[in-house]
């Protein structure tokens, strides 16, 4: 089993990343949903001259808004992204079976349509991988408050999961991506400021945290989708 590295409190995210590659020896790569911190860690890891692999959960359900970030990421740096989709047999049966919107229905309705179009796809998209890394940060919920740089994935083989932008605020991300001038979701300057499958995600109200338009109607504590199982 791979050894968490030792990352020191004031890291940076491209330190992060680095102290997190090099112990991972083998491939790594950005699970990607063309999100800002996404964006940002897609330009620190090639500022810093990190070669990291980009893969993305395409749940058949999502904005238009955020496919034009991935042709535009694709055109800026020139990098492939790995595509994953749902089993179309899967899909198929809920759908049949429960309709077009069960997952509105209740939270065990909701987790099986995240399951199929998210976690099932994950799983394939994780295989033979070292290491992964995603864009959370402690600030975006309650059930991310005990995130960590750098951790063991048990529930995805004992694989690395680096978190390299665990610290960053969401003022500092914003400035970040604008005065780069990096591609980004037409959608948040509608309100949204966190964005998954269209039917389940809405613009957010002022005094609201970034992920009150995810999931609206369910408590904020069942507010995942399974990706990041803890």
């Amino acid at each position: 089993m791979t050894a968490v590295p030792e990352v020191p409190a004031n890291a940076t995210a491209q330190e992060i990343l680095r102290l997190g590659l090099e112990a991972a020896h083998g491939p790594v790569k950005l699970a990607c949903s063309f999100s800002l911190e996404d964006v940002a860690i897609i330009e620190l890891a090639k500022e810093a001259g990190l070669e990291i692999g980009v893969f993305a959960l395409d749940t058949g359900r999502l904005n238009e808004e955020t496919y034009e970030v991935a042709d535009a990421l694709t055109e800026r740096y020139r990098i492939q992204i790995d595509w994953y989709f749902p089993k179309h047999e899967a899909v198929e049966k809920l759908e049949r079976e429960k309709g077009l919107f069960s997952f509105r229905e209740s939270l065990d309705n909701r987790h099986e349509c995240c399951h199929i179009r998210k976690v099932e796809p994950l799983g394939r998209a994780l295989q033979g991988l070292a290491g992964w890394i995603t864009g959370m940060r402690r600030e975006h919920n309650v059930t991310r408050t005990d995130l960590k740089a750098i951790e063991l994935d048990q529930l995805n083989g004992g694989i690395l999961k680096l978190n390299p932008l665990l610290d960053w605020s969401e003022v500092q991300l914003t400035q970040f991506v604008e005065q780069r001038r990096l591609p980004q979701n037409r959608l948040l300057k509608q309100g949204y400021r966190s964005i998954g499958c269209a039917p389940c995600t809405r613009a957010v109200q002022p005094g609201e945290d970034a992920r009150a338009g995810r999931w609206w109607w369910e408590n904020p504590e069942h507010k995942e989708c399974g990706l990041h199982r803890r």
